[in-house]
Parts: C-alpha cells; sequence; structure tokens
C-alpha cells in the first residue's frame, strides 16, 4: 500500500503553496500547522536544502469523526501534506488517510478514511488542472 496522494505540478513553489491552502480550504481542511523544513535544517544544522514546506491539513467534522472511534487516531492527525520542489517542478503529496485504517485496529475508521481521502485527492486534482 502506497501512503502518499501525490502530484506534480509545472509552476513555481510560491504560487503553488498559496493554491494548496485554497484548494484544501475548499474541501473543508485548514491548515492547522506549519513547518518550513528547509528553514529549519539551514538554521539548526547549516544544511542546505530544497524548498520543502509540511502543511498539517484538518478537515474538523472527519477529525471529529475519526476521534469518536478512536481517541489515540490523533497520533496520525492531521494529515500533512509537504509542497516541495523537485528539479524545475513543485510536488505536492497528502498522506494517504488510509494509513489511519492500516495502523488501528479499528474498522469503523474506514468510511471516516476513504471520505478524508475523495477529499485530498479532489482537492489535488484542482491543482493539475
Amino acid at each position: 500500500m502506497g501512503y502518499a496522494i501525490t502530484v506534480r505540478l509545472r509552476r513555481p513553489f510560491g504560487e503553488a503553496v498559496e493554491q494548496v491552502r485554497a484548494v484544501l480550504k475548499d474541501q473543508g481542511f485548514g491548515v492547522l500547522t506549519e513547518i518550513d523544513v528547509r528553514a529549519t535544517l539551514r538554521e539548526k544544522l547549516g544544511e542546505a536544502m530544497e524548498d520543502y514546506l509540511i502543511l498539517g491539513a484538518c478537515n474538523p467534522r472527519l477529525a471529529h469523526r475519526a476521534l469518536g472511534v478512536d481517541r489515540r487516531i490523533g497520533l496520525l492527525l492531521p494529515c500533512n501534506v509537504v509542497v516541495r520542489t523537485d528539479g524545475g517542478d513543485t510536488v505536492v503529496e497528502a498522506m494517504d488517510p488510509q494509513v489511519m485504517v492500516s495502523v488501528s485496529d479499528q474498522p469503523d475508521l474506514g468510511p471516516v478514511a476513504d471520505e478524508a481521502a475523495e477529499r485530498l485527492a479532489a482537492a489535488l486534482r484542482r491543482l493539475d488542472a
């Protein structure tokens, strides 16, 4: 089983980040956290790398449903969405929510993960349109 939903874009990193935020919002996700991996590694380790941003995306309704099934599922929330450069492209990758089901012993998480996966995939498809 793969663990990511991926799209490769031919647009600048900054533009892609803004578009990712917009399409996530359209699917009911807010961005709760933002980690600029490039800046952190430069500051803490003096290491250089490509643009790499981790957005912690959360759909409150879906998170509430998942937590109602298994309080421990919070360990896997929010859904991480990575925006990174790769050569001249920008790659956007979202964690496949089916990962929640694969590590949990709660089959009732399946429908929640299905809906989250559909919404994330729909958001990424809009980027590629």
